[in-house]
């Protein structure tokens, strides 16, 4: 496996989750509700199993003009990672800031702003496109000549970072975040509320804000989520929609010339004929209800069961990608992406979705016989079975 800081970070994210989770259960808060975490960690699953192969195209662009146009050879040492190190914080401010205020570079971040808690496994909740759209500004410091190898560490490491703003558990933190990015920051860069709305993009160090004007304190406690609602537990659904919410206000719109701007104007962005810029409305916890489906209990015991199962698949995929061919590779992110679609749909209580999951039981009921060891079969056999015969029974239990 190729040496990466989030994948290794893994175990570490799901400790504190547990911890936050357990935190939360006992002094009953009900910052953690089970459908909207397992939709916030499928989206990092999803996002994870299919980055596998856009790196080749996201790092591959930027080695490609490092190996051809470097301008320096840059040594490496402290004061040359320090400097990587600003020079990744300040480009991710202006990838991330225009993430908000790009209609179209706002399809690869959307995902990241859905859930409507706010809690560490939202931190997992990541756009599978978002690379796609923004790894062009990285480009430049290929040319100056930053070694690809430490781009990807400290640009990994700065991702890392960002995990432990997302609580609502730590307060704030007086001289630090006067410097750094923190969970009050970023709770506000999460905040639907009108004030809160396209503030503190910081990724480390929340001095970018401080400096290019869209710094925003936090006073009043956030509304999360978007103007929009997703409302959808199913990972990959969530990524679609919002392709679909962008095509359907390009058709409101006569001409090819209000059609393109759409695309690169701000969300809410609407031509003088039709209404103009749509502001969000102002918004009050008192007032919000967030989007819940709460499927059975027996059923919510069998999501958790093989959401388990489904994390330990996807670590093993993580963990030995490299070391496979890529038709292999594809076999198994098409698998797990299938997997988190069906579980998603459970937890939305669709009345079809009990047939979805019985194909995908099928599906590695038969995977399942080419495995060697036989122990592993009978346990594999055994589950799967159960599984079947319990998802059969609650058919009737799931519709909305």
């Amino acid at each position: 496996m190729d040496f990466n800081p989030i994948i290794l970070s893994i175990p570490i994210y799901f400790l504190l989750i547990a911890i936050e989770w357990i935190y939360d259960l006992v002094k009953k808060k009900g910052i953690y509700r089970m459908a909207d975490a397992y939709a916030n960690i499928g989206s990092g699953i999803f996002e994870q199993v299919t980055g596998v192969f856009a790196k080749v195209f996201t790092i591959g662009v930027y080695v490609f003009f490092y190996d051809r146009f470097r301008v320096f050879d840059i040594p490496t040492s402290w004061p040359y990672l320090i400097l990587l190190w600003l020079a990744i914080d300040f480009s991710y401010y202006w990838a991330h800031r225009w993430s908000h205020t790009v209609n179209l570079f706002w399809l690869g971040h959307v995902v990241h702003h859905q859930s409507e808690d706010y809690n560490f496994s939202v931190a997992l909740r990541q756009g599978a496109f978002q690379k796609i759209f923004t790894f062009w500004v990285y480009i430049p410091m290929a040319i100056v000549g930053f070694d690809p190898t430490w781009f990807v560490i400290i640009g990994a490491l700065n991702t890392v970072y960002q995990f432990w703003i997302h609580t609502e558990q730590i307060n704030k933190m007086g001289w630090f975040e006067v410097i750094f990015n923190t969970p009050s920051h970023h709770r506000v860069h999460h905040g639907r509320n009108p004030k809160y709305i396209d503030k503190n993009h910081a990724g480390s160090l929340i001095i970018w804000d401080k400096m290019f004007g869209t710094f925003q304190a936090e006073e009043e406690t956030p509304v999360y989520g978007v103007t929009k609602p997703t409302a959808h537990w199913d990972p990959v659904s969530a990524h679609i929609q919002p392709f679909i919410d962008l095509i359907k206000s390009t058709r409101q719109v006569s001409g090819i010339k209000n059609k393109v701007a759409i695309l690169y104007h701000s969300p809410g962005w609407f031509p003088e004929e039709n209404g103009g810029v749509q502001f969000p409305p102002e918004v009050s916890k008192e007032d919000y209800t967030k989007f819940d489906v709460k499927p059975p209990s027996q059923l919510r015991a069998y999501l958790f069961i093989h959401f388990l199962f489904i994390l330990s698949t996807t670590a093993y995929f993580l963990f030995s990608y490299s070391d496979q061919q890529v038709i292999t590779n594809l076999y198994w992110a098409v698998g797990i992406s299938f997997s988190i679609i069906s579980l998603g749909l459970l937890f939305e209580s669709r009345k079809y979705a009990w047939i979805i999951e019985v194909i995908r039981l099928l599906i590695i009921l038969i995977l399942a016989s080419i495995i060697p060891s036989i122990w592993i079969k009978i346990v594999m056999y055994f589950v799967l079975i159960s599984s079947l015969t319990l998802v059969y029974r609650s058919k009737k239990l799931l519709t909305r």
